[in-house]
């Protein structure tokens, strides 16, 4: 295998691609074809389902099935980290991880309401397999690519995926609107998640043939090294209160990623059940294709992103952007017409993948000089998952209680809001930064 130097064209490329092969996973399963196959698979005079000795309003028990996902991904990075870190071997653990998720989604084909633990448990397992590959991946970062190239080529990775995504998402599209019943359409749904999970293994194979494995240690794991994961957070928790950019930078960062993640989770539910769509058919056709604005449009707000932080700094760019978010809260909460629908997948598309990658990379350039980048990308990713598991929460309960997903929309404007007043906390210390 070549050993490609750190900053060289192939090597940054093969570590963006691995968005072009997993980012499928949060297309399809994520935001479009699998929300719509799951709501299909309610009768309109039927919305709740019996799971766990409980009654659940359908979308809230998948609201908090993921909710409980993240909170197990947050417990789990850091002891996983920690035994990369020690063993030097962090690109067998996000193969893992690939694989486990890419498995999930083929056996989403078996998804039903009569095997509901069985199907919960693939749901889990692709879940778990996305978020959990995304902890190594990201910790590539500042090793394959120097501050100054970090917010091209996390921009660059957010660009493929949506591109690769959407290319796949056109595919499963063509399988499922070709069909003239509604059987046969939920027939090629089903073909579509084992199409997702075949997509992300094979095209991560690029990607893993490239990056580096780490420095290997020869060590063995014991009970030590399993928790070194939680020592070494509790090392980074320390080591932020002398790094202010970083540690302020973190708490915006976890309130306003808390309301990103739950918006993008929960967005075609809330398109499914909220919008008023003439017939199942424009349903699902409208659903499918605001998913599709979103995905295309957001290549250019990734790209836009990175221009504006070039220019006016990283902070400054955050800022601007949760404004952005604050007022699609607003809009969401009054629109009713698809094309008010389709308005807003537009501006959603547009900041989507900008906040993604500006707040990935502005995290990597506040790093202090170390090797441990997964330790530090570990406890990043801890925060966000728990923000996650917070925001779902939140969300899921208010939509059990008032029956309305709209009254849980809105309530995510006030942790923009709460973001925003914390990106403006932030030291600007330097001016490409600032």
């Amino acid at each position: 295998m070549e050993v490609l130097k750190k900053g060289s064209k192939k090597l940054l490329n093969a570590w963006a691609f691995y968005d072009w092969a997993n980012s499928v996973y949060a297309l399809t399963i994520t935001s479009s074809i699998f929300p719509i196959f799951y709501s299909a698979l309610f009768i309109s005079e039927i919305k709740t389902v019996s799971a766990f000795g409980f009654e659940f309003k359908n979308t809230a028990l998948i609201t908090f099935v993921t909710a409980i996902t993240f909170m197990i991904v947050a417990f789990m990075s850091p002891l996983l980290s920690g035994i990369a870190d020690y063993v030097g071997n962090k690109k067998n653990f996000m193969k893992f991880f690939c694989y486990l998720g890419g498995a999930g989604c083929i056996g989403l084909y078996w998804f039903s309401l009569d095997r509901i633990y069985l199907s919960i448990l693939f749901y889990f397992m692709g879940l778990i397999g996305f978020w959990g590959s995304l902890v190594f991946y990201n910790s590539y970062l500042p090793d394959i690519a120097y501050p100054e190239q970090q917010d091209k080529v996390s921009a660059k990775g957010f660009s493929l995926g949506y591109i690769g995504s959407v290319i796949l998402l056109i595919i499963n599209l063509a399988m499922v609107m070709t069909q003239e019943t509604g059987e046969a359409k939920m027939l090629m749904m089903r073909y579509s998640f084992v199409t997702v999970g075949v997509w992300w293994i094979l095209f991560s194979q690029y990607s893993f043939y490239f990056l580096p494995k780490g420095a290997s240690t020869g060590h063995t794991v014991t009970k030590d090294v399993v928790f070194n994961g939680f020592k070494e957070l509790r090392s980074v928790w320390k080591q932020l209160k002398e790094n202010l950019r970083l540690k302020r930078f973190l708490a915006a960062f976890f309130v306003y990623s808390m309301a990103v993640q739950t918006i993008m989770l929960v967005a075609v539910y809330f398109g499914e059940e909220e919008i008023s769509w003439p017939d199942d058919d424009h349903k699902t056709t409208g659903l499918i294709v605001s998913i599709l604005v979103i995905q295309l449009v957001a290549v250019i707000g990734a790209e836009l992103t990175s221009r504006l932080s070039a220019k006016f700094g990283n902070i400054k760019t955050l800022i601007g952007i949760n404004f952005i978010w604050m007022a699609i809260c607003i809009y969401a909460f009054f629109m009713h017409t698809p094309n008010d629908f389709y308005i807003a997948a537009s501006c959603v598309g547009l900041v989507m993948g900008g906040i993604q990658s500006l707040s990935r990379s502005t995290y990597s350039k506040f790093l202090p000089e170390t090797e441990d980048t997964t330790s530090y990308f570990s406890f990043y990713d801890v925060a966000e998952k728990i923000g996650i598991v917070i925001g779902m929460a939140i969300y899921g309960a208010i939509d059990q209680i008032t029956g309305s997903m709209r009254n849980a929309i809105l309530f995510l404007f006030v942790f923009f809001l709460i973001g925003i007043a914390l990106l403006f906390r932030v030291p600007r210390q330097h001016l490409k930064i600032s």
